[in-house]
């Protein structure tokens, strides 16, 4: 988590929601982002999209079982089905989030019977931290906004 919490605040550095994802198997980094949508202007260039994007990449196939994510911000409905749909078998996240996490907060889709497919999932591995750079991050966009 601590490698995903680097990556976020990379993405804070670029303007970007502090978002990171690191894909790990048996020890090794196989795929590792962070939140890109300001910069590349795609909605789809969230931290774990783009980690699961490399790890792909790397291991030549699309199917990354054996692995874990992990993730300093709940993941999204896109993320969710995306996790599922590579057959990641764990997910580790920092912070809930309520208005739009798809991993326990709004929906379930990680863990949801009807799918073929189903992740172990472990919430609030330093959650402190992860929200913390959030809410910075927040306030200081807040504070910019300002007249």
């Amino acid at each position: 988590m601590r490698v995903a919490l680097d990556e976020a605040r990379l993405a804070a550095k670029d303007g970007d929601v502090p978002v990171g994802a690191v894909l790990v198997r048996d020890g090794l980094i196989l795929g590792r982002d962070h939140n890109r949508i300001e910069r590349t202007h795609d909605p789809t260039a969230h931290a774990e999209m783009l980690a699961i994007r490399a790890a792909s990449a790397m291991v030549g196939y699309e199917r990354l079982t054996g692995t874990t994510l992990y993730v300093t911000l709940e993941p999204c409905t896109m993320c969710a089905g995306a996790i599922v749909l590579a057959r990641i078998d764990r997910l580790v996240f920092g912070a809930h989030d309520p208005k739009a996490g798809a991993c326990g907060s709004l929906m379930d889709i990680v863990r949801d019977t009807r799918l073929n497919h189903r992740v172990e999932v472990t919430v609030g591995v330093l959650a402190d931290e992860c929200a913390a750079l959030l809410r910075e991050f927040f306030k200081g966009v807040r504070a910019s906004q300002l007249p």
